[in-house]
């Protein structure tokens, strides 16, 4: 070690990562802290003008310039350590900066070549190669920012750091835990301050998504693929008028990342609010959704459908029995019901707002004095997750789109595509016909293919559906792992989109039959 006792690439292991425990901020034990910095310094053993810029930039406090230091992109993004998950970046950063950090606040510095969104294959977990910036709706001690009006408004004590008590407004977590191999999946989305103006019907077909969906989405690891099914014609109608797809300025609808330049878009900018014709010209469907309502795994009650001509239709927890545009749970009896779901179905309320624009975008407004959580594949990608890995929840006031048709479309032609070739790819290994060095024939070339090929018809009908719990979450930062175990929630299928899947499905060629033996 060197007389400054700043130690060098060239020192031992225990003596660079003592000297860097008694830089960590204090935010994790003492174990993990060191577990964490052991393992990245044996990483980078082998880097050693990378590990060099790692101890210059810890020990100086980031006082002097310092390069990337780089560990290998797992599959998932995520680092393991001690038996517990989280973004590696998102680690260091704690242990070293910031201990109260959120996973959303971390943006990257300019000169950073590796940062963990320009998902190169190297992530940069230098802490002074990002800056922290307040993600929309999440202050540093639980606060929620207007954005709109840059007010600052409290919604209970810091020390809340876990959402349990879900019957009470809390404001977003501070502090996420990756306990127990998770790292926190329920994303906020806090409203703004006021309720968004009605959008202007236009008599054109609707919009692309609005700006920031193309900014957020760059985020996604699906590739970009063309939504061109079917012959695109403009006569395409329903009995409601085309509505903006462009949200207004205040509509509560919170991106999760701060928006950042990225080299790639998934919606090419130029085009962002070029006028779009409807995906197909098949009629629009007499019933743009269907609702079913469930006290955890037991549908009560019959499928509720809303006509095309009723854009908009509210559930809620009330008992009027007409039907029309408002679904209500209240009259709905179960003789198996719980004095646990009786006592959430109570603060159901006003329940939640669904409203269908353009050819099948939908939004939703929390009209509840509490909470909704929903599973949306949408919101999984504005928050740059994989589908299906987060909960979203939805406070009171907030209005949000949950749905996109456009990206729908093209997340199910794209996973058609993929497993019908790998279906196919799957049978020529089978049959010993892949050329090169894998073809020995036989079952072990097609194993790594049959997670593809089984992509089967309920997969990509589930691109078509959202699901939303009332009152009561699920995930790691609840009891309840599944949306089943939640005392009442409902699932919608988007018509138009399940229209859309039949017609992909459809043109997708089908492999000769094999003669069974």
């Amino acid at each position: 070690m060197s007389i400054t006792n700043t130690p060098t690439s060239n020192d031992a292991c225990l003596s660079i990562v003592h000297s860097l425990m008694c830089h960590r901020q204090g935010g994790e034990s003492e174990t993990f802290a060191k577990r964490a910095i052991e393992s990245l310094v044996k990483k980078l053993k082998e880097k050693k003008d990378e590990l060099d810029s790692l101890i210059t930039a810890i020990t100086t406090n980031g006082a002097h310039p310092s390069k990337c230091v780089t560990i290998q992109r797992t599959l998932d993004g995520r680092l393991q350590v001690a038996g517990r998950k989280g973004f590696p970046h998102v680690i260091y950063a704690r242990l070293w900066r910031w201990p109260d950090l959120h996973k959303n606040e971390l943006k990257h510095v300019k000169y950073c070549q590796f940062a963990f969104d320009l998902k190169c294959d190297n992530v940069c977990v230098n802490p002074y190669h990002y800056e922290r910036v307040v993600s929309p709706g999440i202050g540093e001690h639980g606060e929620i920012f207007n954005l709109s009006g840059l007010t600052l408004t409290s919604s209970g004590p810091s020390s809340a750091l876990m959402v349990k008590d879900e019957y009470d407004f809390d404001g977003p977590q501070s502090l996420p835990s990756i306990e127990g191999g998770h790292s926190i999946q329920t994303i906020q989305h806090p409203p703004s301050a006021g309720c968004p103006a009605p959008s202007e019907p236009f008599a054109t077909p609707n919009l692309l998504p609005p700006p920031e969906a193309s900014t957020s989405a760059s985020t996604s690891s699906f590739p970009a693929i063309a939504a061109g099914s079917g012959s695109a014609s403009s006569n395409w109608s329903r009995n409601s008028s085309f509505t903006s797809n462009i949200p207004h300025h205040t509509n509560g609808h919170l991106q999760h990342h701060p928006p950042m330049p990225h080299p790639t878009h998934y919606w090419p900018v130029h085009n962002e609010l070029a006028f779009q014709p409807p995906i197909s010209s098949h009629p629009a469907p007499d019933y743009w959704c269907s609702i079913a309502y469930f006290e955890m795994d037991v549908q009560v009650g019959e499928t509720f459908k809303v006509p095309s001509s009723c854009p908009t239709v509210t559930v809620d927890g009330y008992v009027d029995p007409s039907g029309g545009d408002r679904f209500c749970l209240g009259q709905l009896s179960n003789v198996h019901r719980t004095e646990a779901i009786e006592r959430a179905r109570l603060h159901i309320g006003k329940g939640v707002q669904l409203e269908c624009k353009g050819e099948g975008d939908v939004w939703v407004r929390c009209l509840s004095d509490h909470a909704v959580f929903v599973q949306s594949y949408y919101l999984d990608r504005e928050a740059g997750r994989a589908p299906g890995d987060a909960v979203h929840k939805i406070y009171p006031s907030a209005y949000i789109k949950v749905f996109d048709l456009r990206q729908c479309h093209r997340q199910m032609q794209q996973q058609a595509a993929t497993a019908q070739a790998a279906a196919a790819a799957q049978a020529a290994a089978v049959a010993g016909n892949i050329p090169g060095p894998g073809s020995v024939g036989g079952i072990a070339p097609a194993i790594s293919l049959s997670a593809a090929a089984g992509i089967g018809v309920d997969d990509l009908r589930r691109l078509c559906i959202l699901r939303m719990s009332f009152v009561k979450g699920w995930g790691p930062d609840y009891p309840r792992q599944s949306i089943k175990e939640t005392p009442c929630w409902i699932e919608i299928h988007l018509h138009r989109a399940l229209q859309l899947l039949d017609e992909v499905l459809h043109t997708m060629p089908i492999a000769d039959p094999q003669p069974l033996d």
